[in-house]
């Protein structure tokens, strides 16, 4: 929602953004199809797997690829920042340039674009090349997520729409909870490239799929520029994109970084490091179903309270993470509250632009790639100058002033 998927400097400056009144919320626009697609709308999870793997292995991988390559952690660091500055660009041009293309021909294009970027990624010998793979990845994350939610309104009625979105981001749970620990686990064995190998395979897998199980989906929407600024108008859309920007790079600042805090700060085995990021895989998966459940009564509520305990757990890493107790405790929790923001925010912007769904969600994947891209870029800077401990303190301040900003100005239901 790999994914999913950001980094340029970022402010931290509290945005001024005026009271402004929100439309109530529209309804989903009904699907042409008479029955539910499942098997395909389960190889779209799949895809969302196979990405969120591939963007989230860096993180359990980035102390031994700087050393293999010879190059600090913050510049391993910014293998996140290049797929996401590309995620960002590709997310809304992806639905411009195929407009005209069998939307089952663009997802299994992307798939392609991401087995070649394991490959490469598996193989590479320098950070240059290391980056092209990355940068392929951020092609095929921003495309597959832009089109993800359009496409599961065409695979099942309106009615089924809320439930094919949980499976999908599904994908995302399962991929938090194997793609960390897991990615620790092979790297010390066998090195860090055998993780990207797994990858790969997963991804060669994941093409099978959807070759046999997605239908012919010609295009239906038609986005363009126009459109595209015509959404920007919009103050529900506005204010979502904002608090993407805010929320997430907080989050990816901590967590792109949570690595050199647990090897440099809490001193942990590789095996106690392990375990810690199977923990957070795990509160991830559970917290997807949490903030999918707390998101089907309000968006609002839901991101506020993953960006609450996030800030909080951040702090707490800032102060005492030198205890292994806290950081056992503080990292498995806030991948539960992680799990609020993707459901949170898909919800949002989809109901908010129902009539472009491509469109809208090809924004939002912009604004979360660039909300990555600005974590890893900031958290970077401060873990290279103050140490490990940057990556917590820029997502404490990003996190408060995000879910302020949710709190003040995020939608609310439409009373009755």
């Amino acid at each position: 929602m790999s994914v999913p998927s950001t980094n340029c400097s970022a402010c931290l400056d509290a945005p001024h953004v005026p009271p402004v009144p929100l439309a109530p919320l529209a309804p989903l626009q009904p699907t042409a199809q008479a029955e539910a697609r499942w098997p395909a709308v389960a190889s779209l999870a799949l895809g969302v797997f196979g990405l969120v793997t591939a963007e989230f292995l860096p993180a359990s991988l980035l102390t031994a690829m700087a050393g293999d390559l010879h190059i600090t952690d913050g510049a391993a660091g910014q293998a996140v920042t290049a797929t996401a500055l590309v995620g960002a660009v590709a997310a809304p041009s992806i639905p411009l340039l195929t407009r005209r293309l069998d939307r089952r021909l663009v997802m299994l294009a992307l798939t392609v674009l991401l087995i070649l970027s394991n490959v490469i990624a598996a193989t590479a010998n320098s950070l240059a090349v290391l980056l092209v793979a990355r940068v392929m990845l951020g092609i095929a994350l921003g495309g597959f997520w832009s089109m993800s939610a359009a496409l599961a309104m065409r695979l099942v009625p309106e009615a089924l729409f809320a439930r094919a979105m949980s499976l999908i981001l599904t994908g995302v749970s399962v991929a938090t909870v194997c793609a960390a620990p897991v990615g620790a686990w092979m790297g010390d064995l066998w090195g860090w490239r055998s993780a990207f190998v797994a990858a790969g395979v997963v991804s060669v897998f994941t093409l099978a799929v959807q070759f046999f199980t997605l239908p012919a989906l010609p295009p239906r929407d038609n986005p363009n520029l126009r459109v595209l600024g015509e959404l920007l108008t919009r103050p529900p859309v506005r204010v979502a994109l904002l608090a993407v920007l805010l929320v997430i790079s907080g989050h990816f600042a901590g967590f792109t970084y949570i690595r050199p805090l647990m090897e440099q700060v809490t001193h942990l085995s590789v095996s106690t490091i392990t375990a810690v990021l199977l923990g957070y895989g795990i509160g991830g998966f559970f917290g997807n179903f949490a903030g999918g459940w707390i998101a089907g009564r309000s968006e609002r509520h839901a991101i506020v309270f993953g960006g609450v305990l996030i800030a909080v757990l951040a702090a707490s890493l800032l102060v005492g993470g030198s205890s292994i107790w806290v950081t056992a405790i503080a990292i498995p929790l806030w991948g539960f509250a992680f799990g609020a923001f993707p459901v949170g925010f898909q919800t949002w912007i989809v109901r908010a632009a129902p009539d472009q769904a491509e469109g809208a969600g090809g924004l939002l994947v912009a604004a979360f790639q660039i909300a990555i891209a600005s974590g890893a870029i900031g958290g970077g800077l401060l873990v290279d100058h103050i140490g490990a401990l940057g990556g917590p303190a820029f997502a404490v301040a990003a996190l408060t002033l995000g879910t302020l900003l949710t709190l003040r100005y995020g939608p609310r239901p439409a009373r009755a």
